[in-house]
């Protein structure tokens, strides 16, 4: 290979990487899949919220206070030990999960979806699982994607925006009058807010004992003001196109990292499984099939733990798709097999043992490896069912006006461009 060649794919791959946000698509589909998630945990655990993480919690807040204090994790819960205190925490991380979820100020409510959760993980340690741990590491991590791009009540308000600001444009050079584009207040007040108070939690010491994570909120909070202030004022200048590049760049090593925290998660489940004599002689399956604590449907599990032949083919097939998923990624036909076993093993945990959110966690997990082409494919599914079941009566499927079904632009003229999305 010549250098000029390899100048030129290398100059390709950083215009790529810098001139757009990847995976739109898959980084939706995180999103809408922890968020749900989470949401639905919450709500199933919402009368027994003040036992798990509350007033009533066995691990009482002045022992999660003590133990936060050595570990320097965060949590909101740690500000003060008042019930209302804690309702209000619990219900921002409802409130936040169903917003993130639908995709409304997707940049705020990711950083409250990661408050939300990490408050409520770090306050009891000992209630959570391996799904609890995904979450947790997700929620970090979706503050730093552009995960509002598709499939989002922000694409679709910023694709309504954009059509306005055309026809505004059409009118002034037809010498008509120029109609004037709505701002989002809702996005500026809630920047505000935030940013308020950000700077109590920072001045009473209230963001945990690390570093990073005061300097994280900070970074977004100061980065969304200057997004609005650029976008506002200088929309076609060097700046715009500077934190557009930085924007991409956070996103796309994001959607990186995520992909090998999978892999890693599956990587080291089936090593460690190999290890295990009764993954070895193939015997693994049975014994959590006779556990009273994880048998939801006795009968069923009973039926399968029967078949000696069953649980053998479970239990190595289960071994060999973890260890051999990360290196099929290069082989897209292989990946797309082996990444169906594996959603079809979740949803089999969550069947048999009785494990619906962690099930749920890894499957949104391994959504990001998701093809594009079938992610669009159902995203066109949904939106017809969705015509069928709410379109007027006499009116066909379908014409509805595109703008409804167009995606967020990369690079938006909109002067009321939101603070906080």
């Amino acid at each position: 290979m010549s250098t000029f060649t390899f100048d030129r794919k290398l100059a390709r791959g950083i215009q790529r990487i810098t001139s757009s946000a990847l995976g739109p698509y898959q980084t939706a589909v995180i999103r809408i899949g922890f968020s749900a998630t989470y949401l639905l945990f919450l709500l199933r655990e919402l009368p027994h919220r003040h036992e798990m993480y509350g007033p009533d919690a066995p691990w009482n807040w002045d022992m999660a206070h003590q133990l936060i204090s050595g570990n320097q994790a965060f949590s909101a819960l740690m500000w003060s030990d008042s019930t209302v205190w804690f309702e209000i925490v619990y219900a921002i991380a409802l409130l936040s999960a169903a917003l993130l979820m639908v995709g409304w100020h997707t940049r705020a409510m990711s950083v409250l979806f990661m408050v939300g959760v990490l408050s409520l993980q770090n306050r009891s340690i000992f209630m959570g699982d391996g799904g609890d741990n995904v979450i947790h590491l997700m929620a970090i991590y979706l503050v730093l994607t552009r995960c509002g791009q598709v499939w989002s009540l922000d694409a679709r308000r910023a694709a309504r925006a954009a059509r306005a600001v055309r026809v505004a444009d059409a009118d002034a050079e037809d010498d008509g009058p120029r109609r004037s584009v709505r701002r989002d207040v809702a996005g500026q007040v809630l920047w505000a807010v935030l940013g308020l108070v950000l700077t109590v939690a920072t001045v009473t010491d209230g963001l945990g004992g690390t570093w990073w994570l005061p300097v994280l909120f900070w970074i977004l909070w100061g980065g969304q003001g200057a997004w609005w202030a650029v976008n506002r004022y200088a929309p076609h200048s060097e700046a715009r196109t500077l934190l557009d590049v930085v924007a991409n760049l956070a996103h796309n090593a994001t959607l990186v990292l995520i992909m090998a925290e999978v892999c890693l998660i599956y990587s080291t489940a089936g090593w460690y499984k190999i290890q295990g004599s009764r993954w070895q002689d193939g015997t693994a399956l049975y014994y959590p099939l006779k556990l009273d604590s994880f048998t939801p449907w006795p009968g069923l599990s009973d039926i399968l733990a029967s078949s000696g032949v069953m649980v053998m083919l479970l239990t190595y097939g289960t071994v060999i798709v973890q260890v051999a998923f990360p290196f099929t990624l290069f082989n897209r036909r292989v990946k797309n097999v082996l990444l169906v076993a594996m959603m079809c093993e979740h949803a089999g945990i969550a069947l048999l043992l009785g494990l619906p959110f962690f099930s749920m966690a890894m499957i949104a997990a391994d959504s990001v490896f998701l093809p594009t082409v079938f992610l669009v494919w159902l995203g066109g599914r949904v939106t017809l069912g969705r015509e069928l079941l709410f379109s007027p009566k006499g009116k066909v499927p379908g014409q509805r006006r595109a703008v409804d079904d167009e995606e967020a632009p990369q690079h938006s003229d909109d002067e009321g461009h939101t603070l906080v999305g």
